[in-house]
């Protein structure tokens, strides 16, 4: 018996990764948060319309994103909503998406301060054009207003922000328009230099083709297999409200692929931003920043082009942070269903591992369809969750596979420090609801000390999880760059508690899919009162440290 329990206990340990616990909680704390949907009585009445078409063009599949952020300094988060377009049945190759109808615009609601928006679209000038996609926020002059900018098919625009609650398109003068298929972006300093680049994805070479794909009797929406893959974009700021197209120059035009959602940390440690690209049907892409304007790309080396089987996956949604809190930023990849999500641990820089099956992802999500996604913290208690947005990307799907299903519940995964484990059903009404989910975000939207969800699904209303958690501490740090970009974008946050523990934050607003979320960093506290220190490492590598820190507070740091 005793030598049993020894191989029970080794066999344990060979499914657990860096010394952390083996046994986990049964069933949820009583500090778990239950979401509220509130999108109805916060006056967001947004509907994602696709347009659809009998010809299923693919375009109509992939829906669109959602960003966060104060547009108008006073306090409180705004929601921008993208939207799609008028698509018809006859458009050829080279037609462009009719937006002027006010049913297809983006949208921009004001957060009024007391749990509810008001449309500010006509105000302040942002319903776009095109077949909205992507959304990335950063304030790219260094103004310290956030500007917007939004990938649409068959162009791209940079919306700058004037101050006034107006924006003003820039796209022109900026030299940032992009063209044809893009999907998610995000602003980062690659360079270092004090100002924000721009990083594109793009997702295929694709038009108005009239391409046929299914069974004579059911015409289906076609596999990206049919399409070739085209390179992402690498935008360089000048600094004058310009920028350069550094795409083949930095290495990144050599790898095109399919890239869908994009994501920044800093793999390796080594000071200098890195890229995580999810890609469809292809190897996964790894840039890592070589510190002289260039890329080297790496997925294969690091482990992070396939799966542990050494398969491709429809990669879509991805995070880029460290769940576990050694240090180390480690990766979260949507798929579709049957493929289940991949999650990659990251080894202290050399390598990643993938432990779908080890930490319980695997299980829990095989039959979904992911697509906007991050880690964040669901109940402050200082480890990391997992939200997903699901939909199967066929709306045919039960026709050709009955134990799938086009319509999806979100999924909720918490983490218990020995692996993730499915709390959706315990998490409110919401979780139960099924849609076609595509771009999320959080951030707080109600300044209440807990993270809030946006969730855009396909032909319907958006939705707002209001998060009721209580009964735990927090803390949450706005960045005030001087020597480095306005809002900190890519600095490295480090608390100390009492007790010796450590979390990890990188400030950034990419990840998702096609969305972008709170530049605010937020930390749960659990039952700690104070933090022991806060050591924060700028862009411009500038430390800075700060003890005896406070619990519950919103807290503005200014880079010394």
């Amino acid at each position: 018996m005793f030598l049993l329990g020894i191989w029970i206990l080794t066999l344990l340990l060979l499914f657990t990764s860096g010394g952390i616990s083996l046994i986990a909680e049964e069933g949820p704390s009583p500090n778990w948060p239950v979401f509220t949907d509130v999108s109805e009585a916060a006056g967001v009445p947004f509907v994602h319309r696709s347009s659809a078409t009998p010809k299923k063009f693919l375009l109509e599949t992939m829906g669109s994103g959602v960003a966060l952020l104060d547009y108008d300094g006073d306090g409180f988060l705004d929601v921008y909503l993208l939207n799609g377009a008028k698509l018809t049945p006859g458009m050829v190759p080279g037609s462009i998406p009719e937006k002027s109808s006010p049913e297809y615009w983006n949208r921009l609601y004001r957060n009024n301060g007391n749990g509810t928006f008001s449309d500010t679209t006509d105000e302040a000038g942002v319903g776009g054009r095109g077949y909205a996609m992507g959304v990335a926020v950063g304030d790219y002059d260094n103004d310290e207003r956030p500007d917007l900018y939004v990938t649409n098919y068959p162009s791209n625009q940079l919306f700058r922000n004037q101050g006034d609650r107006t924006f003003r398109d820039v796209t022109a003068t900026a030299g940032v328009s992009g063209g044809g298929w893009s999907s998610s972006a995000g602003f980062f300093d690659y360079d270092r230099d004090g100002d924000l680049d721009l990083f594109v994805c793009r997702y295929l070479q694709w038009d108005f083709d009239d391409v046929f794909c299914g069974r004579s009797e059911l015409r289906a929406y076609c596999d990206p297999k049919h399409f070739r893959a085209i390179s992402n974009l690498l935008y360089r700021n000048d600094g004058d409200g310009t920028f350069t197209d550094a795409t083949d120059g930095s290495g990144v035009g050599a790898h095109p692929s399919k890239g869908l959602g994009v994501a920044f940390n800093d793999f390796d440690r080594d000071g200098r931003p890195d890229v995580i690209v999810a890609n469809d049907g292809v190897p996964q892409s790894l840039f890592l920043n070589q510190g002289n304007g260039s890329f080297r790309e790496e997925a294969l080396l690091k482990g992070l082009a396939f799966d542990e089987d050494g398969n491709t996956f429809a990669g879509m949604g991805v995070d880029f942070a460290d769940y576990d809190q050694d240090g180390w930023p480690d990766v979260l990849i949507t798929t579709l269903s049957l493929e289940t999500y991949a999650l990659f641990r990251n080894l202290s820089g050399r390598a990643f591992d993938y432990v779908s099956k080890r930490s319980g992802v695997a299980a829990a999500t095989r039959l979904y369809s992911g697509w906007g996604t991050f880690f964040f913290d669901a109940d402050n208690d200082g480890r990391k969750d997992v939200f997903v947005a699901q939909g199967h990307v066929m709306d045919t799907i039960e026709s050709t596979n009955s134990i799938l299903s086009y319509l999806q519940p979100p999924l909720l995964l918490r983490n218990r420090a020995d692996g993730f484990e499915d709390v959706s059903p315990e998490s409110g009404h919401p979780y139960g609801n099924s849609h076609a989910g595509r771009g999320a975000a959080f951030g707080d939207l109600d300044n209440d000390g807990d993270l809030d969800l946006v969730i855009v699904n396909m032909d319907r209303r958006v939705q707002i999880f209001r998060n009721e958690t209580t009964g735990a501490n927090w803390i949450s740090f706005r960045l005030k760059g001087k020597h480095s970009n306005s809002d900190g974008i890519g600095a490295e946050i480090r608390i100390t508690l009492d007790s010796g523990d450590r979390q990890f934050a990188r400030v950034t607003r990419a990840s998702s899919y096609l969305s972008s979320n709170d530049v605010r960093c937020h930390f749960g506290l659990a039952g700690h009162t104070s933090i022991k220190e806060v050591r924060i490492t700028w862009p411009s590598g500038i430390v800075q440290t700060l003890r005896s820190v406070g619990a519950n507070q919103f807290l503005e740091i200014k880079e010394p």
